[in-house]
């Protein structure tokens, strides 16, 4: 079994972590449960690219219970738990090639080597294994049968592949469920990013000046926890609607040029490149935090950073410490990559129990329904994302009400007034 991780000695470390977060992802277990049973992927190579945690080992090992072959890199070359990826390959016999502060070339390395064994389907977490296969001839992958998507950034990606009509293969955007963004982009990025923070700097969060770079689904998480650490949150925003939103939600919104003078922490979750610019380093104060919860090392111009900085070292783990050519200090948290899998460990278990419930009965409808779909990119079916919902409430101990006969009737009907 070919795989390049940091230390197969980590294995048996790595296995408890696992066992922890499996304890706490019932709903994923429950379908791991079914596919051993049923083995709806009996014969599919799946080659997927997600963040290397112990919530995705939860993930890999339902996948392959249904009968999945399975090959893992990293989507992000400092999200991976080498711990994970040992166990893995240890103890459930997955291909992985990850590991954690792996350089650019190697995680493109990685990358190839997933996409080497000819996968049936695709599993991606920012569509780096998609673009990759987009940039090599089409009878290389003539065989992929279908793919998923995890986040945000990867599924605007996707989209407009599709919209030139270059998509090669139907995709499931899994970040579209219900039960993915409304739970994890905003509960889980919201905890996990002040963790993050945290983890790096062990600053305060009550009382500073916390900005954030956008306020969709992501945003409006990492907004509400600042605000319930205490700090006066600042929001920046470039969609009116949004905007309006997080007035009317209690928090200050202006541009970017404004906050960048009173701002002590800064984070960005916007999926877009170089929010933060230049002309905003030229503005921050002493001391000011910089970081990113996006997908991509893109919001943050680092380049710009270092040009109008005199030196740079690495004053902790995670930050570093540029000091311009006037002398202000500014600190650039995990390399200006997603925080909350750089310097911390990403989202909590229970809610990536959905997230990658999606995944899991996302693949086995793809390998289901797959000639009646076109090359495209799809929103998860609704009676699957109810079905996950369904299953979550459960497993916490909620019960919740049935429509009457009545009260279903009159919903489906129009002849009833007031």
């Amino acid at each position: 079994m070919k795989h390049d991780i940091k230390d197969i000695k980590l294995a048996k470390k790595g296995a408890l972590r696992i066992e922890w977060a499996r304890n706490n992802m019932p709903v994923l277990g429950l379908i791991g449960q079914r596919f051993a049973k049923e083995k709806p992927l009996k014969g599919m190579k799946l080659a997927a690219c997600l963040h290397v945690t112990t919530e995705t080992a939860v993930l890999m090992e339902a996948l392959k219970s249904g009968g999945a072959d399975l090959t893992l890199c990293a989507s992000n070359p400092l999200s991976t738990q080498d711990d994970v990826a040992a166990s893995l390959v240890e103890h459930l016999g997955i291909s992985v090639f990850s590991i954690k502060g792996e350089d650019t070339k190697t995680y493109y390395e990685h990358l190839k080597a997933a996409l080497a064994v000819k996968p049936d389907l695709t599993m991606d977490d920012g569509a780096d294994l998609v673009s990759a296969i987009h940039q090599k001839s089409h009878a290389d992958h003539a065989n992929i049968i279908g793919g998923t998507e995890e986040t945000t950034t990867g599924v605007i990606r996707l989209r407009a592949l599709a919209s030139q009509g270059k998509l090669r293969y139907p995709i499931i955007a899994v970040n579209d469920a219900s039960t993915k963004h409304l739970f994890d982009n905003r509960y889980g990025t919201g905890q996990s990013t002040i963790d993050g923070v945290i983890r790096a700097t062990n600053k305060l969060i009550a009382g500073s000046n916390f900005v954030v770079a956008g306020y969709g689904w992501c945003g409006k998480g990492l907004a509400m926890r600042a605000k319930g650490m205490g700090a006066k949150v600042i929001v920046i925003e470039v969609n009116p609607l949004r905007g309006i939103e997080a007035a009317m939600d209690g928090f200050e919104v202006m541009p970017i040029k404004d906050a960048a003078k009173i701002g002590d922490i800064f984070v960005t979750a916007t999926g877009d490149i170089h929010v933060i610019r230049k002309e905003h380093f030229e503005l921050m104060k002493d001391g000011a935090i910089v970081a990113n919860t996006g997908h991509f090392n893109v919001e943050i111009d680092i380049q710009a950073l270092g040009s109008i900085s005199k030196t740079k070292k690495t004053i902790r783990d995670f930050v570093e410490e540029y000091i311009t050519r006037d002398g202000r200090k500014i600190y650039l948290l995990g390399e200006g990559r997603l925080i909350n899998l750089a310097a911390a460990e990403g989202h909590p278990a229970q809610v990536m129990d959905m997230s990658f419930a999606n995944q899991a009965l996302a693949s086995e409808y793809i390998v289901k329904h797959h000639k009646k779909l076109k090359k495209d990119v799809f929103k998860v079916p609704e009676d699957i994302d109810q079905n996950i919902a369904a299953l979550k409430l459960k497993s916490m101990g909620i019960k919740i009400d049935v429509l009457t006969k009545e009260q279903a009737k009159y919903l489906s009907s129009w002849e009833m007034g007031t």
